[in-house]
């Protein structure tokens, strides 16, 4: 069964009143109304539709979807073995674009069926790899409703990736209500509570074309999504790495700071050599003293010394993870001391748990390290205690199952 529902980008009006059908979106700091003429009597999408006013770091942020075109919201049953869901790519119902010429700010998007975009092969992500993407998760709580985690944490990364790669992007506001549009969009794609989580996608790139090496005179932000099930085949079993000593992921100055698509191709051949060796995955150190750590190819490192837990600073050549970055708090809030600063790779041999952190893997212990030729190991079953206290820690306040005193979730309902 199929129902007409309109879902589209609030991003143009969020945060001041505008006309618009005879319709006006308002906003205050103690509530928000909606009362567009064209809205759907139905209740069930009416639902859909309805956001609460959340505050999100002392930001109070509007929590509506304007109503502009109409799109099919399917409501038929997904048949997919739940249980059994990778980490891999799963086509979902709609996609959701804006675009922009440079100079000029981002305004109108809209939901798309999800498929394939047209291009210029002069195109700027093409040829100079003007382009970024963020990672964030949906899940679907026992009542139906959804959580997504901290996601103006991931516009702001992605307003100051766009500032240092020279591209005009998104706001906060615009960021999250094109999230929240698309997650309704696909709410069927969502797996069921404890099988997954729907992965969201959000891309910004240089989609105009150039020939010579200049900012790309248009841009394109898209947003898809995919359900998802563990990153790692392993799940919450023990990873192996394999300390790379002769590449690197970044260099000071460059963007490894930077959620740019050209460090993850940077890291493809290192990880397959790895990978042929029977490795997970790769850590790499830094490029000037070659002892220090900086990260796995797509997560952050932290290393467990009894009650005292390190992690690289952020310098440039990290990217400032946002599991990292929450998984920090939680610790702290739990007793931990956490350091960031430079961690040596004798520290990295000597600890008693060694675990990874990201969006896609959340947390991830490492059960051994392998060193030019030396492995070590960790612990008994190789997953730790820190690493199991802080898994379940996090993700009760991410899946909803424990009280978020942080204020890092957005309930979608």
């Amino acid at each position: 069964m199929e129902t007409a529902a309109v879902l589209s980008n609030a991003a143009t009006f969020a945060g001041r009143s505008h006309p618009t059908n005879g319709g006006l979106l308002s906003r205050s700091t103690t509530s928000i109304s909606t009362p567009f003429s064209f809205i759907p009597h139905n209740n069930k999408i009416r639902n859909q539709l309805r956001f609460n006013l959340l505050n999100t770091n002392g930001i109070r942020h509007a929590q509506a979807v304007r109503v502009d075109s109409p799109i099919s919201v399917s409501t038929e049953t997904i048949d997919l073995d739940w249980d059994n869901l990778g980490f891999g790519l799963v086509n979902t119902d709609y996609m959701y674009i804006m675009k922009c010429s440079l100079g000029e700010g981002f305004s109108k998007g809209e939901l798309v069926p999800f498929g394939n975009i047209e291009i210029s092969p002069s195109a700027g992500v093409l040829n100079y790899g003007q382009g970024l993407f963020e990672g964030l998760k949906a899940y679907q709580k026992d009542d139906g409703s959804i959580l997504l985690f901290r996601p103006a944490e991931n516009a702001l990364r992605m307003i100051s990736g766009a500032e240092r790669m020279c591209m005009p992007s998104p706001s906060v506001d615009q960021f999250l209500q094109a999230v929240k549009a698309t997650v309704l969009a696909n709410k069927r794609w969502i797996p069921p509570p404890g099988k997954g989580s729907l992965y969201i996608r959000p891309l910004l790139m240089g989609s105009g074309s150039v020939l010579g090496l200049a900012p790309a005179p248009e841009y394109t932000f898209l947003i898809y999504v995919s359900p998802v099930g563990n990153y790692f085949k392993e799940g919450l079993s023990p990873i192996n790495l394999l300390v790379e000593t002769e590449m690197h992921r970044a260099t000071p100055g460059g963007t490894g700071g930077v959620k740019t698509i050209g460090n993850y191709a940077a890291v493809l051949k290192a990880q397959g050599a790895a990978k042929a060796k029977g490795y997970s995955d790769v850590l790499y150190l830094d490029s000037v003293h070659k002892k220090y750590l900086e990260e796995v190819s797509s997560c952050n490192i932290f290393v467990v010394k009894g009650k005292t837990i390190s992690t690289p600073d952020i310098k440039g050549t990290i990217l400032p993870g946002i599991t990292r970055k929450s998984i920090i708090d939680v610790a702290c809030d739990q007793g931990f001391q956490v350091f960031e600063k430079p961690v040596t790779v004798d520290e990295l041999l000597d600890a008693d748990e060694v675990f990874c952190t990201g969006t896609a893997v959340v947390v991830s212990p490492v059960g051994s390290i392998t060193y030019q030729g030396k492995r070590v190991t960790y612990g008994n079953d190789g997953v730790g205690l820190v690493s199991r206290q802080l898994y379940t820690g996090l993700t009760s306040l991410q899946m909803g199952l424990a009280e978020d005193k942080m204020g890092w979730t957005v309930e979608l309902k």
